[in-house]
């Protein structure tokens, strides 16, 4: 299974594709640079209705009243209910290209974003294939390569909302699957009940700024932003992901509407040997079989799902008047199912940019209880100066 023609003819079977790199795979996905690639079968929204706003917030589990709260919104600067920044991610969550038969994790973020989405906008994606680096020899899961997508937002003015760049490892499964012994950890993670009260009271402690201004001129360099708390992270999570319209690249779907696809594109599925179901490679984020055919220990978090918290913790420490300008994340471990992720930062710097804006820069981490940094990153945020607000 080595060219895009024997992929095509794969029978579906228990197991995921497992082809490898050959200098045709590499010539082929070469040619494919600066493609733009088609996205009606990822887009999931394409208005930021009230509704589909409060769908997205509650599959992150973002309660922030400027995002689901009419008359409090009513109150703001805006006017009105805003989307959160990561509102992108349910309108059109990523696009998959080319590699066939060979697996893939997310493996980095880069999003710049210009301008809010307000009730009733129109988000229309642009996608293109800006191309991939190796393959090189990895630790982690043998030869890999990284790709990069380039996903540009506009809205129905043809305003660019944000710009995100996802960059993927792509690698053969059967050497992930090798190493997987290596990376063993006790899974589920054994909570004991006083912990487990812990979080709780740390999460239901948790509040966003709100209407309170976080002035530029009272940040200083070493302070560090609140903490966010996401877990035990459980199925309904991923779940109520999926359901908001994340993550699904395509989308999930159902029945014949599902079979006529994977007869299509047989690499897309496999056959669960307890139900005999045709199942999606994307389960891997909540059947623990598909994850162990990818190499992992157990289900496991969507990259942009943890995106998702990185940004609502900015929100929550920024406040209605501050912006989130810029992110960048890395994913460095699987967040799987029971763990418990601690989202958090310190400011480095503060300037007044070129913009005329007053930023901060502020370094970004999200740790497990193993105390592994998940996702090490960065932020920028313009925060309001004094004497600028009415």
């Amino acid at each position: 299974m080595t060219t895009e023609a024997t992929a095509t003819e794969r029978k579906i079977d228990s197991e995921l594709a497992n082809a490898r790199f050959t200098d045709k795979m590499l010539a082929d996905m070469r040619a494919l640079i600066g493609t733009e690639l088609r996205t009606g079968a990822s887009v999931n929204n394409e208005y930021a209705t009230r509704l589909a706003i409060l769908r997205f917030c509650e599959g992150i589990g973002d309660d922030n009243p400027l995002f689901i709260d009419e008359e409090y919104a009513a109150s703001t600067s805006f006017g009105g209910i805003i989307a959160p920044p990561s509102f992108i991610f349910c309108c059109l969550g990523g696009i998959q290209v080319g590699w066939p038969g060979l697996g893939g994790f997310h493996a980095e973020t880069t999003i710049d974003f210009f301008h809010p989405i307000h009730v009733g906008d129109k988000i229309t994606a642009r996608v293109v294939f800006d191309g991939f680096e190796g393959p090189i020899d990895s630790n982690f899961g043998g030869r890999r390569i990284k790709d990069y997508i380039r996903q540009e937002y506009y809205n129905q003015d043809d305003v660019l909302v944000a710009s995100f760049i996802c960059s993927r490892m792509r690698f053969e499964r059967g050497e992930m699957q090798s190493r997987k012994a290596s990376r063993a950890i006790e899974l589920p993670h054994p909570w004991k009940p006083e912990e487990l009260e812990q979080i709780e009271a740390d999460i239901l402690a948790e509040s966003p700024r709100g209407a309170t201004p976080r002035f530029w001129e009272d940040v200083e360099v070493g302070d560090e932003i609140d903490s966010l708390t996401k877990g035990p992270i459980g199925v309904t999570d991923e779940i109520a992901f999926v359901a908001s319209g994340a993550a699904p690249i395509p989308r999930v779907s159902a029945h014949g509407v599902a079979l006529r696809r994977y007869k299509k594109h047989p690499n897309w599925a496999f056959r669960d040997p307890k139900t005999n179901a045709l199942e999606p490679v994307y389960s891997v984020h909540y059947s623990d079989y598909a994850a162990g055919m990818q190499g992992a220990q157990a289900a496991y978090d969507v990259g942009i799902q943890r995106t998702c918290w990185q940004i609502q913790s900015l929100t929550n420490w920024a406040g209605d008047a501050g912006t989130v300008a810029h992110i960048h994340g890395q994913y460095r471990s699987h967040v799987y199912l029971s763990d418990v992720i601690r989202l958090g930062g310190r400011v480095l710097s503060k300037e007044i940019d070129a913009d005329g804006r007053a930023t901060v820069t502020i370094e970004t981490w999200a740790t497990n209880q193993r105390d592994q940094n998940v996702m090490p990153g960065s932020a920028v945020v313009a925060l309001p100066r004094k004497g600028e607000l009415s």
